[in-house]
């Protein structure tokens, strides 16, 4: 077999150079690729400006805000430390889960943050969420003002985010028609429960503790009238647990584990101990000596407490 040689005419060229356009094309799109999820992390207000700016904080030194992003501010000064914003969205409420801050974003985004060093740790998009923040389809919301929209976000955002303070801190992403949990530590998913029937979630009425979230259901029957619902606890170093309730139930947190469930007037209020996950014994009552869970202070006994 015999090769032979030719130059290439003008016309197998172009072929070559189109590849090559379009590899030179790509790479710029990859030098210029967006930070995820919009990130954008920037300090400010140093003083000293021979100091890194990306230098760890002591947290505790830290004031944190809302709005438009999660602003930190040092408490000594009040100077402008830090700010970590993302690009078309809007920070509308936080919470701390043990060192870290965990805000809900108006995209129905979750991170968290590490207030030291700035440390975006990880990023949760929650169904349903933005949807439900903006109160999308409900009756009235095309009547609703700029500022009462913000208004209704903000307040939902408080709702919807829960956090737990036990041994590895979690967070609780509560909206009508999911609840979600995410472990703090890397924000790995640990539950995710959709309720049940003709039944909602009810965010504003739900209740954390140092260990467990509590939240209750309202439902309806075929024709729409409400009917007894329920209160699902939720974990994460144990299987969650379901409370029987009727519709209009409240709850209280009294202290760090123990939550106060009024449950209309004919039902005696009860205390629930959320590191127990059962109900105290009422004082005074014929199961008290035998209760697995004894009244805690009015009965003049403090009981067990977690360590």
């Amino acid at each position: 077999m015999s090769w032979k040689s030719r130059a290439l005419s003008p016309r197998s060229i172009l072929p070559a150079l189109a590849v090559l356009l379009v590899l030179v094309a790509g790479a710029a799109a990859h030098a210029n690729k967006p930070v995820p999820f919009g990130d954008r992390v920037a300090a400010k207000g140093v003083a000293d400006t021979s100091a890194d700016p990306t230098a760890a904080l002591d947290a505790a030194d830290l004031e944190l805000r809302v709005g438009p992003g999660l602003e930190a501010y040092h408490r000594a000064t009040g100077e402008h430390a830090w700010s970590y914003q993302r690009e078309g969205a809007t920070a509308l409420h936080l919470s701390m889960a043990g060192e870290n801050a965990v805000v809900v974003w108006d995209d129905g985004l979750v991170t968290s943050v590490r207030p030291g060093d700035q440390q975006v740790r990880w990023h949760r998009a929650v169904p349903g969420l933005a949807d439900w923040l903006r109160g999308a389809g409900e009756p009235g919301a095309d009547k609703r003002t700029e500022e009462q929209r913000k208004q209704l976000a903000a307040e939902r955002a408080a709702a919807a985010l829960r956090t737990v303070r036990e041994s590895t801190p979690w967070v609780a992403v509560v909206t009508p028609e999911l609840t979600m949990g995410f472990r703090d530590a890397d924000g790995d998913l640990r539950y995710n429960s959709k309720p049940a029937g003709n039944c909602v979630y009810d965010p504003e009425r739900t209740v954390a503790t140092d260990f467990a979230v509590l939240v209750p259901r309202t439902c309806t029957n075929s024709t729409g009238q409400p009917v007894s619902g329920g209160i699902s606890g939720y974990r994460l170093d144990s299987s969650g647990w379901q409370l029987n309730a009727g519709p209009g139930v409240e709850m209280k947190a009294l202290d760090a584990r123990r939550v106060l469930i009024t449950d209309g007037p004919i039902v005696t209020p009860k205390v629930f101990d959320t590191w127990a996950a059962a109900p105290e014994a009422a004082c005074g009552s014929p199961a008290e000596p035998f209760a697995a869970v004894r009244p805690v202070g009015s009965c003049g006994d403090d009981g067990a407490r977690p360590q």
